[in-house]
């Protein structure tokens, strides 16, 4: 099989390609960190024709995104939002040419109206089941991540610990997160692929560790790995989702269930961090 993965450089998609390979399948990368001819928002962008017609199966991973930092700064500016409309308009016109089976990476906060990025996945959602493609909502997946600018809680708490000696959250860490690491990601989406007529684009497709976390007990975890530094909360509340709490769909355990735990995803999310430098 060949894989197009759109978003290959970005944390879910480097770890996807990674997979992808390691089941000896082919991987097709794509991502504007390669190169600039792979710019989704180039309009009738030929090298991304390309790539969807020789694939057998597309991940449509790709979008202006980061962790809540990066949404708190930008999501409300016009870049954002016209960045992730020029994404979407571009590759759905590129994989309904084909007709290509593919998956679109959607979020839990689709259902979020007073959020941009909710909305702008919400609407990606309905143009997939247009075509017949297959939703996913993630629900914070972590991993390695190399930009990071765009890094999402857990690498920045890492990030914290390591270089400030203490973690400083963005908020008063009450706020509760599902997390699940990228390879328990990677195997769901690729079962997903696999299965994919036996599933219906109507399920819900929710891909997320199930179990609830504060990011005050994730800060927990990180600072005993680093000689349990301090823990410095902001009196501040969650105004990146707003404290809301949606329920996942257990639709996907039929099918697959993650398999790493919390503590041992960031155990060796802070072992790659160290291997690449990143950290001390």
């Amino acid at each position: 099989m060949k894989y197009l993965v759109l978003g290959s450089s970005g944390q879910v998609g480097e770890g996807l390609a990674h997979y992808i390979r390691s089941k000896n399948d082919e991987c097709i990368e794509f991502d504007i960190v390669r190169n600039q001819d792979e710019d989704l928002r180039i309009s009738n962008n030929q090298k991304l024709n390309a790539a969807i017609k020789v694939a057998d199966f597309v991940f449509f991973l790709a979008f202006d995104v980061g962790g809540s930092r990066y949404l708190k700064k930008y999501q409300e500016t016009y870049d954002f939002v016209t960045n992730n409309q020029k994404i979407m308009v571009n590759v759905f016109e590129a994989i309904k040419k084909d007709n290509k089976p593919f998956i679109f990476a959607s979020s839990q906060m689709s259902s979020m109206s007073f959020s941009n990025y909710g909305i702008l996945k919400h609407l990606g959602e309905k143009l997939t089941l247009t075509l017949g493609g297959r939703v996913v909502k993630f629900w914070n997946v972590y991993g390695f991540e190399r930009d990071l600018e765009k890094s999402h809680v857990i690498t920045d708490l890492i990030l914290k610990a390591d270089k400030e000696k203490r973690i400083t959250l963005l908020t008063d860490g009450t706020e509760e997160r599902q997390f699940l690491h990228v390879e328990d990601c990677s195997a769901c989406l690729m079962t997903i692929a696999e299965k994919y007529s036996e599933i219906s684009p109507e399920q819900p497709l929710h891909i997320t560790s199930f179990e609830w976390v504060s990011v005050l007990d994730v800060a927990g975890i990180i600072s005993k790995s680093f000689g349990n530094v301090p823990i410095v909360p902001s009196p501040a509340h969650d105004d990146v989702q707003h404290a809301v709490k949606n329920e996942a769909s257990s639709y996907m355990l039929q099918h697959w269930k993650p398999k790493i735990s919390l503590q041992d995803g960031i155990s060796d999310i802070i072992k790659r961090m160290r291997k690449h430098k990143f950290i001390s």
